[in-house]
Parts: structure tokens; sequence; C-alpha cells
């Protein structure tokens, strides 16, 4: 493909450098995708993905997970999350390494796949992050219930929210400090976690006894509620780990992302073992399923205040309220810096006001950090509904949309390799996903099926339509988008000859050079041991498909 296509305009997340009257020099009223400042260094982008992910779903969530499903369905569906988080990154780093551009995955959704789908799933997206930046808000309402209830939680959710906005719009390195330090903090208390829950169990408790895993044999353990049980816990882990994904969307705003993604996805691995796999067995080692109130998502009952308990530590509660809080505001802040860079690209894009792609003088959108705060309005009627309520469903609607998110992700991962090989630029990837093709298209099939079986439990032992509308709602109105986009624009599927593999190509256009494959793994395959696994052909229908 010639260069000069780069400089046309270009289905969503292809324009480089596509008129939208917006000004960025003196000289041009031309807007391109990569205005915004690189000066998030490696440094806090890897501390920034570590951290990212650990929030209110892993502190508060995994107690609903517990009392519902039981230790073993918890440790199942997290694991299995797990592993359809790390194959989305790996997918997610391969393409984002290649071209870092501010849209990340929703950008990548409309050019390698179709215009209607990355409209979808940017505005989809960005309601998520919005929606995040509520619930956690609202999670602080909760958390201040621990210490005393004569304090509106209106007003602290106030307070934190405007603290939030104030780092969004300043300089992005002082979000990326500020993040790294809240991160940091998160890190060393699951570490800390980890290691007073292994002395716990083996007899430094206020029981003074073993509990080896005793705990997963109480009552109905392991396995609690059935496959209701089973297939509730999975939105729970979701919702734990959504944000992962949002690592990526700071790449148009990460110095050298050519070489610091690859070194960050190549770390999720072991963020995912360490961080919840092991946070999960240590729960469910340590903490029966049936403990008093464990579903009801407070702080006093929270799984980690639990274990501290334990350990017969007077301030145990004090503590990890007091993380948990710093790590809502964390999430908070993560959330609404990724939605409002989705809602400016899709401002840069023309498919939201112009307006809302203007920029400051920090080279901050800060017309669209404005709006995407505005959602989180939903925190001051939180006390009409119920906190823990209202927490629940946004809990609900949060983890599918992450779902169907990372289910995008792969499939434009798919597209987009095998126009990578279609055009014989294989050999310019700086990083490339091992996993390929089995890997996304398993993820693809097993986000389609959890989305579909996981609210099991609103059908019984009585239909809920609340709780039916929380885990379903995001069904059609992704359809929706998707279809009236399409039929409104007459849009195709991207050719895999015509994919625009140049614009915002980032070793083209800011280096001048072409990089080597500097931490990716050679996968191209003739022959490979992955022919023989079982259902491998059907897997390979999968991507045909797709492709």
């Amino acid at each position: 493909m010639p260069l000069d296509s780069a400089e046309k305009q270009l289905p969503l997340g292809g324009t480089s450098r596509a008129s939208f009257d917006l000004p960025v020099n003196a000289e041009t009223e031309n807007v391109s995708a990569d205005r915004l400042a690189r000066k998030l260094s490696p440094r806090q982008v890897q501390m920034i993905a570590i951290g990212g992910t650990i929030g209110t779903g892993l502190y508060l969530g995994t107690g609903r997970a517990l009392a519902t499903g039981g230790p073993a369905s918890m440790l199942l569906a997290y694991t299995i999350c797990g592993g359809i988080v790390f194959v989305t990154m790996l997918s997610l780093g391969e393409m984002v390494a290649f071209v870092p551009v501010t849209g990340s995955f929703c950008t990548f959704a409309g050019r390698f796949v179709d215009e209607a789908l990355g409209f979808a799933l940017t505005w989809n997206y960005w309601a998520n992050d919005a929606v995040s930046t509520a619930s956690d808000v609202i999670a602080l309402q909760i958390l201040l219930e621990y210490w005393t209830e004569h304090f509106p939680g209106w007003a602290l959710s106030l307070i934190c929210l405007a603290f939030v906005l104030c780092l969004n719009l300043c300089s992005v390195r002082i979000y990326g400090e500020t993040e790294y330090w809240l991160c940091l903090l998160k890190v060393v208390t699951i570490i800390v976690f980890i290691i007073v829950g292994i002395v716990v169990n083996c007899g430094a408790n206020t029981q003074h006894t073993y509990f080896g895993d005793k705990y997963f044999y109480v009552d109905d353990a392991p396995f609690v509620g059935g496959i209701g049980g089973f297939a509730s816990v999975f939105v729970t882990a979701s919702f734990a780990y959504g944000g992962t994904e949002n690592v990526a969307v700071t790449a148009g705003e990460t110095k050298n992302p050519a070489r610091t993604y690859p070194r960050v996805i190549r770390n999720v691995f072991w963020r995912i073992l360490l961080f919840y796999v092991v946070s999960i067995i240590i729960i469910g080692l340590d903490v029966p399923y049936n403990h008093s109130n464990l579903s009801s998502e407070k702080s006093s009952t929270s799984p980690f205040t639990i274990v501290f308990s334990e350990a017969g530590s007077a301030v145990a509660g004090s503590f990890i309220n007091a993380v948990i809080m710093t790590s809502a505001i964390s999430a908070a802040n993560h959330a609404l810096f990724g939605g409002s860079r989705l809602l400016y690209t899709l401002a840069i894009e023309g498919y939201a006001p112009r307006q809302l792609g203007l920029i400051n003088r920090f080279q901050i959108p800060w017309v669209a950090v404005l709006a995407t705060a505005t959602i989180s309005a939903l925190c001051f009627g939180a006390s009409k509904i119920g906190t823990g309520q209202l927490w629940s469903w946004l809990q609900n609607l949060v983890g599918v949309s992450n779902q169907l998110s990372w289910m995008c992700i792969c499939i434009a991962s798919l597209r987009f390799r095998a126009a990578i090989r279609r055009q014989n630029l294989e050999h310019l990837l700086p990083f490339k996903n091992f996993t390929y093709p089995v890997g996304p298209a398993l993820a693809v099939g097993l986000n389609i099926f959890l989305v579909l079986i996981q609210g099991w439990s609103c059908f019984s032992p009585k239909f809920d339509v609340v709780s039916f509308v929380s885990y379903y709602i995001e069904i059609p109105i992704m359809l929706a988008m998707f279809l009236g986009w399409k039929l409104y624009k007459n849009t195709k599927i991207v050719p895999l000859d015509e994919m625009d593999l140049i614009t915002d190509r980032y070793q083209l256009e800011t280096q001048g050079e072409i990089l080597p494959d500097l931490h990716g793994l050679d996968t191209t395959r003739t022959s490979s041991w992955f022919d023989n696994i079982p259902g491998m052909r059907m897997l390979k229908s999968i991507e045909n498909w797709i492709i």
C-alpha cells in the first residue's frame, strides 16, 4: 500500500491526517489521532499495567463470588477468565506495538474488521469506562460505612471525583506518576496479603489451628449453587479483570510504544498468576464460603479483611479499608482516563461532536474528560437505590461489556494477522502473539459461551427481571449500534488486501526506520503440535469464518 494512502480519510480508527476543522497548529486545521503528548515513561506504563487490574472487583467482588459459587467455582472461573485475558492481551499487544494509537483496540476493530464494529465497540467501551468510573466512586460510599454512617457518602464521592477529574485535566505525566504510586501500594498490599494468608493457613491464626484445605469441603463446598453458582462467578471475575486491556489506550501517550508494550504485555501472565490466581487460592483456603454476610460486598466482610483479622491484627479492617479506598480512586482515575481517550477518538473520527476532540495546553482532551466524568453523577442517586445493590448491577454491566470487548479484540487480532501475512509484512511485527491462531479463536468461542450462560442465576429459583437486564442488556445495545451504523453507512468487512497497515505505524511515522523483532517470538507455523490438539479443526473453522 503506498504511503500516500495514509493521508486520506479512512474508516473508524484509520484516520491519520483527516480534516475535522479542529486546529492543531498555526499552519493547519487538520487533526490526527496522534496529537496527544507522549509523556508516559516505560516505568509508569509498566506499573499501570501491573496495578491497573487491581481494584474493587478483587477486594470486594471476591466475597460475593465465594459465597455464590464456592472456592472451587471461584478458582476455576478466575483461572479461565485469566487465560482469556492473557490471550487477549497477547493479541492486543501484537497490534498496539505495530499501530500505537490512542483509540487502541476500538480503533483496530474499525480498521481491521468493519467500520460498524469499531463504531459500536468504541461507544460501548466508552460507556463501560464511564460506568466503571461511577461504580468505583459509588464503592467509596460502601467503604466509608466501615468507619461511619454519619458522614454523607455523596460528599466523599464528589470530593474524590473532583480529585480524579483534576488529575485527568493536568499533564498526562502527572496522571502517570500518581497512578504509579497508587498501583505500587496495591501491588505491595497483594504481596503482603499472600504472605499473611499462607501464615494464617499454616496455624498462625486466632483459632490456633491448621486450616489446610478444610474450607474446600465445608457443607456444599467446593462447588456451591450448582451450575448457576458456577456460571454467576464469571461475570464477577470479568469485572475484576476489567481494565487490563485499558493499558493499551495509553499507547498514544507513551514514549516509544513499539519497545515498551512488548515488555508490558509479556508481564501480563505473571500479573494474572500472582495477583489473581494465587490470591483466589489463598481466599478459598482461609475463608469459608458460608462466612456471615460474605456476599454483602462490604469492606468489613471482604475476604482480605477476614484474612488479616484471622492473623490477629486489631487494625486489619481499617488498613484494608484504606487500601481499598485508594484502589477505588486509582480505578476511577484509570477508567476516566481510558473513557476520555475513547471519546476523543470518536470525536476525531467524526462519530461524536467535534468539540469533544479539543485539547488543552497540556495536550489533554479536556472536553472529553468532562463529558465522561458527568456519567459519574450516578453516584448521587445511589443512596435512593442502595449503594450495594447499585454497585452489583453496575458490576454486572461492566463485566459483560469487558467480555464483549475481549471478544472483539481477538476477532480484530485474527483479521490483523491474516492481513499482515497477505501483505507480506509479518517480518515487521515488533511483537508476535505466539498463541495465534488457536488462542484468539478459542478466546472468541469462550467469550460467546460465557456471555450467554453466566446469567443462569437470574432464571432460578425465580426469574429476576433486574438481574436479567444487568446481565444481558449489553448484547442488544451492542448489536443495535453495530447493525444501525452498518445499515446507515452501508459498511463492508475490510478486505485483507485493502486493510490499512501504514497509517499511524509508529516506526514509519516517528522513527523513520523499521524496527527489528525486538521482543517477539517467531511463530511462523508450518507443522506444529497445535495441529494435533483435539478440536483444532473447529478452531481453524472459527478463524476462517472470522477472516
